[in-house]
């Protein structure tokens, strides 16, 4: 018996198209990123849109509407629809709480740290303008002045790797290290008052950081910036956390996902 050929269509799917707002999203997104459209820049109405596009005016709307959400469009003077840059405490937050769903770990962030801390206080040994070192005297000795003040000491501490990722110039480091803030944060919450002496080698090495950009001395801020993040690892290891335990993102730790404005 001839046997029938087994017919080829059981194995295809349907095919997925994508809502007609995506597509007028995509399709502007694509010329803002590819720098097309710049910063700044008015685009169509909506009814022009609508007519470009080939689509119904309530798509163009939609599709938009999904760009503001983005941040790459925002209403102008007049309500007229420009290109916008999306604000970095907007992608910080939304990467900050991607971290913590993805349940990072406390040795995953001391990796990171070890890569990019140091980094940043090489550079910023050799970019640091003199306002952010102003800020970092004061960082450094309002520390030494609450040092028994756990909740501030976290703080600081934040705010004291927040001050040299900017001043190291570098847009893209900064906005990589800035979730990292967070992380932090949410990883030395009640760190200090189960290892007090944890807050003393903390300052001791915020101010050997310090000494070193002041003088200029970019390998000497690399130096000690990467004692001070092994000193983090050591700390964990005192406060008895299974380096491996996913870090559980504090609510208050939103406030440092960004650089100093």
């Amino acid at each position: 018996m001839t046997e029938t050929p087994r017919s080829s269509a059981s194995t295809l799917s349907a095919l997925k198209l994508e809502p007609g707002y995506k597509r007028v999203a995509g399709a502007i997104e694509a010329q803002i990123v590819s720098g097309q459209l710049k910063a700044g820049e008015l685009l169509p109405t909506e009814t022009d849109l609508a007519d470009i596009l080939g689509v119904h005016r309530s798509t163009v709307r939609e599709g938009i509407r999904s760009l503001e959400n983005a941040g790459l469009v925002q209403r102008g003077a007049g309500k007229r629809l420009q290109v916008a840059v999306p604000d970095m405490s907007e992608v910080g937050s939304v990467v900050t709480r991607a971290l913590g769903l993805k349940q990072v770990s406390f040795f995953e962030l001391w990796e990171m740290q070890m890569v990019l801390e140091p980094f940043a206080a090489r550079l910023a040994a050799e970019r640091m303008p003199k306002d952010l070192e102003r800020a970092l005297h004061d960082n450094v000795a309002n520390l030494r002045d609450n040092l028994d003040d756990d909740d501030y000491v976290i703080r600081n501490d934040t705010e004291f790797h927040h001050l040299i990722a900017e001043g190291a110039q570098n847009a893209a480091l900064s906005m990589s290290v800035a979730p990292i803030g967070a992380l932090l944060f949410s990883a030395t919450v009640n760190l200090y008052s189960n290892v007090p002496q944890a807050r003393h080698r903390l300052l001791a090495a915020h101010e050997a950081i310090l000494r070193a950009l002041v003088d200029r001395d970019a390998k000497e801020a690399e130096t000690w910036m990467a004692r001070h993040i092994r000193d983090f690892h050591r700390g964990y290891e005192l406060f008895g956390v299974d380096l491996h335990d996913p870090i559980t993102l504090d609510p208050r730790a939103m406030d440092f996902v960004n650089p100093r404005d």
